[in-house]
């Protein structure tokens, strides 16, 4: 089983995206064009920035789900190895 994330990775990744987040948005304020530009620039970033949370969420869900059956599968198998008894003699 994995660990959970520590707090202060949590907060690491965190503080990172709002970094990255605020910059960029700086960059397109600050960017010497028209504001269409800048809408169109600005709607990019939302678009990304909401369809890296959307993928993560599915690699997320993806993974839960592979552990769960391989949970599902250890314990199959754990069940049939407790229930083998290698000295019983086979039926005829």
């Amino acid at each position: 089983m994995t660990k959970p994330t520590t707090g202060a990775f949590f907060a690491q990744a965190a503080i990172s995206f709002g970094i990255a987040l605020v910059a960029v948005t700086a960059g397109i304020v600050f960017l010497p064009v028209n504001g269409w530009v800048r809408a169109f620039l600005a709607l990019g970033m939302l678009y990304t920035v909401t369809s890296a949370f959307t993928l993560a969420k599915c690699v997320r869900d993806r993974q839960d789900d592979n552990t769960l059956i391989s949970r599902v599968d250890q314990a199959r198998l754990e069940k049939m190895l407790a229930e083998h008894d290698p000295f019983r003699e086979p039926a005829v």
